[in-house]
């Protein structure tokens, strides 16, 4: 019964990934038939130019994606056997953003590397990013949640870092991109000759840990009887698989989820096939199902845009809008909990005294000041106090005049931007009472962008406004979509983040198609978009956020209490006479329209959702009625500070303040990871997908 069902699926593989190749091999720019294509490869000739064409552009490309289906499928299954967390995968675990970011780093200084230099970089950037996620999230059965944030948080903050080199050595790193999505054009075989036997030979020493992997996944306790040496089998298993990921990028760029849903699928038919629980069978039919998700992605894609259009267009984007579909399939499995733990207060637990609530809230008046100041004065041209003074009474001249014109509505919109974003993570972690979450991690962010970046490539000379509009109803539609799909069950906290996770990466996906698809060689103006710019703001730019400020702020104050029923549980409000959803509903609009704003404003900017309200608790407590304030200046100061630095640092050249924000907010958010892990301030449910069956099945098949 075992082997029958088990002979079932690999036949029933098999023939989809033939077929799937056939149809691959005919699918290009000239006209090649099926017919043609299986004579050539029967060996029995056929059309010498067909196989010319085969062997020169159309078999490296499936060839491409059979290596890199592989090595993703079974290093996904392996980091979710070792984690027991149906959410690892190298997208997760922030391995691709890793490997990218190393070899950028090399493309950037100039280095040249072969093919197998470039892969052990790759697997150098991957193993640090994921050892770094592992450290903060934990192992053994994390929360799928926290596992998600960590790695998604260290990708955002890599892939900026990434970003910010593109960006300054466009011409060092032109086409990294596209690439960065993960595309499987290929020049030749050579790249798929020196890699697929290293992906051959890793992929053997995982089946050889199989059985190990197997107890492993059951239980330390369980192993350990067993004479499992459960750190060695870990580490090892962990190393394979990121170098297997790192192989992957090499390749083809960071292709993403497919390590990430092949497994989990698999994992999904584990009660109705007996014997696919184990590894060594677990990992090839892994494999194999990222194949087939790999090379059904590239055959949609070509066939809905064209052989000619595949070419521009990433397949990873394609894996990552199908897989955040996954995602969002999984998180909808999710058992609800009413309460996910207080958010943290970074020290701060009980009340704070109205002595010390003015002396911090005075002090961040005064540092939001002087950070105003300074970020007016500097810049590529330095300017003193007598010149704004003189610039303010109309007596400065021309050169004066037009540093002012152009650098002060920079500085207000990056005050604007910073405070909106900082009001919006405020009401974000208050609603889905999750401390972690933020506005550009639930998606609307992303929803802003795809509407920005789409109404900048499709239309480029349309005016502000109809970009804000276009921003404000890309936020509004994520917003919608996201909060539509997590209301079973009221708003999970688990389940809204985990979707909003998912609609960010298919966000940027659709950017990435607009922009591969409409303006290819351009891709500093995206990520100068994508990465938060204040550059050429102007005082007309400063209206939508101004009028989100002003409108939301006294929705904050008045529902201020209701935010601290809300941060605790459903329970307490609901006694209190409070109409949960309404409540709920009433502050994401109000938490969507400053995003949009902010977006439309200076683009897209992360971590200060997340950081201004965390440290404003740390210096004043829960409380939102003096939380709010002090987070809003908090985070005006940070993306006003970032914006300056931008400008300054490396002038006449300059950073987008996104990235700045994104670099400096990372450590923070490590330490505020490895914070909450060691208190157990989170504690989110594990996601049901039926393993539980299998696990007992397997304990009593090896006592």
């Amino acid at each position: 019964m075992r082997s029958g069902r088990l002979g079932v699926v690999a036949v029933g593989l098999a023939v989809l990934i033939a077929g799937l190749a056939v149809v691959h091999l005919m699918q290009g720019t000239a006209q090649v038939g099926a017919g043609e294509v299986l004579r050539w490869a029967a060996g029995r000739g056929g059309d010498d130019q067909a196989g010319a064409i085969v062997l020169a552009s159309r078999l490296p490309r499936l060839l491409a994606a059979i290596v890199v289906g592989v090595a993703l499928g079974a290093a996904g299954a392996v980091m979710q056997s070792v984690s027991r967390n149906v959410m690892a995968s190298p997208d997760t675990l922030a391995v691709n953003a890793g490997a990218h970011f190393a070899l950028v780093a090399a493309a950037t200084a100039g280095v040249t590397l072969p093919l197998l230099g470039g892969a052990g970089l790759a697997f150098i950037g991957g193993l640090g990013a994921a050892a770094l996620v592992l450290a903060l999230s934990g192992l053994g059965g994390s929360g799928a949640v926290r596992l998600v944030l960590a790695g998604t948080a260290i990708a955002l903050a890599i892939q900026s870092t990434t970003s910010a080199m593109i960006i300054l050595f466009s011409e060092e790193t032109r086409g990294l991109f596209a690439w960065g999505e993960g595309s499987l054009g290929q020049n030749g075989l050579g790249g798929v000759q020196t890699i697929a036997p290293v992906v051959a030979v890793v992929l053997a020493g995982l089946l050889l840990l199989g059985r190990k992997l197997d107890l492993v996944f059951i239980g330390d306790d369980h192993a350990r009887m067993l004479g499992v040496n459960v750190r060695r089998v870990r580490a090892g298993s962990i190393v394979l698989a990121v170098m297997l990921s790192g192989c992957a990028v090499t390749l083809a760029g960071p292709i993403g989820f497919v390590g990430l849903a092949a497994p989990a699928v698999v994992r999904l038919a584990t009660p109705v096939v007996p014997g696919l629980h184990r590894h060594a069978v677990l990992l090839p039919v892994s494999a194999a199902t990222g194949v087939l998700m790999l090379l059904a992605a590239d055959v949609g894609l070509r066939a809905a845009i064209g052989s000619q259009g595949a070419l521009e267009v990433p397949t990873g984007v394609v894996t990552t809008i199908l897989g955040a579909i996954f995602l969002i399939a999984l998180a909808r499995r999710i058992r609800a909990a009413d309460t996910v733990g207080e958010p943290p207060a970074a020290g701060v637990r009980g009340g704070v005294t109205r002595r010390r609530f003015g002396l911090v809230l005075g002090t961040m008046v005064v540092v939001t000041i002087a950070v105003t100041v300074g970020g007016t004065l500097l810049g590529d041209s330095v300017l003193l106090l007598g010149d704004v003074v003189n610039w303010l009474s109309g007596q400065a001249g021309p050169i004066v005049s037009t540093v002012m014109d152009t650098r002060l509505p920079r500085v207000v919109a990056g005050l604007l931007a910073g405070a909106s974003l900082a009001l919006a993570g405020a009401i974000i972690q208050s609603v889905a009472r999750n401390p972690l979450a933020e506005p550009g991690i639930i998606g609307v962010a992303g929803g802003a962008g795809v509407g920005a970046v789409t109404m900048i490539t499709l239309v480029p000379l349309a005016g502000f406004w109809a970009l804000a509009g276009a921003a404000g109803a890309g936020a509004a539609l994520a917003a919608t979509l996201v909060f539509a799909l997590a209301a079973r069950g009221g708003f999970a906290s688990d389940r809204l983040v985990l979707i909003g996770v998912a609609v960010s990466a298919g966000a940027q996906s659709l950017i990435v198609v607009l922009i591969t698809l409409t303006d290819p060689w351009n891709e500093t103006k995206a990520l100068t978009w994508l990465a938060g710019s204040t550059y050429g703001r102007s005082f007309e730019h400063l209206v939508p956020m101004s009028l989100a400020v002003v409108a939301v702020i006294p929705l904050l104050y008045g529902m201020r209490h209701t935010m601290d029923l809300l941060s605790v549980d459903d329970h307490t409000p609901r006694v209190l006479g409070v109409h949960v959803p309404r409540a709920r509903l009433a502050l994401l609009a109000g938490a969507v329209l400053l995003t949009g704003a902010a977006v439309a404003g200076v683009g897209v900017i992360g971590f200060v959702g997340l950081v201004a309200p965390h440290a404003a608790r740390a210096l004043v407590g829960r409380r939102h009625g003096r939380m709010l304030p002090v987070a809003a200046l908090l985070g005006a100061s940070l993306v006003c500070l970032a914006d300056a630095l931008g400008r300054t640092v490396i002038a006449p050249a300059q950073l987008p303040a996104g990235l700045v924000t994104a670099i400096v907010g990372a450590p923070y958010f490590v330490w505020l990871l490895y914070r909450t892990r060691v208190r157990g301030n989170t504690a989110p449910r594990r996601l049901s997908w039926r393993g539980h069956a299998t696990q007992r099945r397997v304990r009593t098949e090896h006592a």
